[in-house]
């Protein structure tokens, strides 16, 4: 946790502290330890994140606003129970944004990036093998960080600042509505490593069509994880 700061004029929190309070909630959304229905106070919230009490308090409105917690009077605040209804109308947006980003993904994503990426899976990949094929939590981890990074950063190539935040915010409640099956596991780590190399060869050879098919299959897999089918 980092150190609290004092706040600006007039008791406001700095927009950097605001910012903070506000990454360090929907990191709690993102990974399961804010559940759909739990109610939580800021207080708690200020706990759990280190942030600032006035900055959690600054940071609600916008979380109420993109429906990610709702103020219950008397309560605090709770986290919203997503349907799986939900879940399948926020995959069709996921893929008609990614879909529509393949484009800009072909041009603006260089080699060097590329072969970043596929540099690291195949070096976790090897890591996996190497200690008998299950994932360890930390390598799930570093995995888990890399797909949620490399999706929005194929959806950032479009230079869309509405797009990126409607990507992120339509993710994280996805994830917030069966977190349990969208959650990298020791077991099929090495299917979301194929899958996402599935992706970046391709896009390495600038070749749309396989680089568009190998995505949709990648969706479709964890859409098919998120409505409960088999891993």
């Amino acid at each position: 946790m980092t150190s609290q700061s004092h706040a600006a004029p007039g008791g406001a929190a700095p927009p950097s502290l605001r910012r903070r309070a506000y990454d360090e909630v929907t990191a709690l959304l993102n990974e399961g330890r804010l559940r759909p229905g739990e109610i939580v106070s800021q207080r708690r919230l200020v706990e759990i994140t280190g942030a600032s009490l006035g900055a959690i308090r600054e940071a609600v409105p916008r979380l109420e606003a993109e429906g990610l917690l709702i103020t219950v009077p008397k309560k605090g605040l709770m986290v919203p129970g997503l349907d799986v209804r939900f879940v399948r109308d926020a995959y069709q947006l996921r893929r008609m944004i990614e879909r529509a980003a393949l484009p800009d993904m072909l041009v603006r994503l260089d080699d060097v990036e590329l072969t970043q990426w596929r540099d690291w899976h195949h070096a976790l990949a090897n890591e996996i093998t190497a200690g008998g094929g299950v994932a360890r939590p930390e390598q799930i981890d570093r995995l888990q960080r890399q797909d949620w990074e490399m999706h929005a950063r194929f959806v950032a190539t479009m230079g869309n600042a509405l797009i990126d935040d409607i990507y992120r915010v339509t993710l994280i409640k996805i994830r917030m509505a069966v977190q349990s099956r969208l959650r990298v596991t020791g077991d099929n780590a090495r299917r979301v490593i194929d899958e996402h190399l599935a992706i970046l060869e391709p896009l390495s050879r600038r070749e749309a069509a396989a680089a568009a098919a190998a995505l949709d299959r990648h969706i479709d897999q964890s859409l098919s994880l998120a409505l409960g089918g088999n891993p």
